[in-house]
């Protein structure tokens, strides 16, 4: 399995860590050694919020070669979503079979199309500027999956959203190891 982590500039870097960490605990704990990823962007290097620099690892890349995109969250989705360049890019990944996002990162799929006709949520604040692009805003849940898309709240939903996704890869007793290892207690 070949994910590929979606970056761009003014990305909510604990949106991406917070899915992240448990996830690469999968590959790094044995659970699913052939989880790969890679860090992709339209430019070699993207910054946060805060101006950390993040350096990718593919830019531009066909993301139809991925089992699993995931979109993090940040105030750079407000551009991004008019953007030809990312869009174009973005929708690329029309195929991939599993597509995730937390908070504002479901602007960005909402705008590829790919949220057309079904559930999906975001941060609280943005509920209004996700309508347009979904079937329906669920409000009251942090995780809604509705037919290999996955989207979360605002960014504490990272780290239950990576979870939630070790559970459908590798079951609950490995997701149970991989939380402990964290010392993540939910709840």
């Amino acid at each position: 399995m070949k994910a590929a982590y979606i970056l761009y500039d003014n990305l909510t870097l604990l949106d991406f860590i917070g899915f992240y960490d448990p996830l690469s605990r999968l590959q790094s704990q044995g659970h699913l050694p052939g989880f790969t990823w890679d860090l992709c962007g339209i430019s070699p290097q993207v910054h946060d919020n805060f101006g950390l620099k993040i350096v990718m690892d593919r830019v531009l890349p066909d993301l139809s070669d991925y089992d699993l995109i995931f979109v993090p969250g940040g105030f750079g989705t407000r551009e991004l979503q008019h953007d030809p360049t990312f869009m174009n890019w973005l929708r690329t990944a029309a195929p991939v079979p599993l597509k995730t996002s937390v908070c504002t990162g479901a602007l960005l799929l909402g705008a590829a199309g790919f949220l057309n006709g079904r559930k999906a949520t975001t941060h609280f604040n943005e509920y209004p500027a996700l309508r347009p692009y979904c079937g329906e805003v669920v409000e009251k849940e942090v995780i809604v999956e509705d037919d290999g898309i996955i989207t979360a709240g605002a960014v504490a939903s990272s780290l239950p959203l990576g979870l939630y996704l070790c559970n459908k890869f590798v079951g609950p007793e490995r997701t149970e190891q991989i939380r402990k290892s964290m010392a993540f207690n939910a709840g």
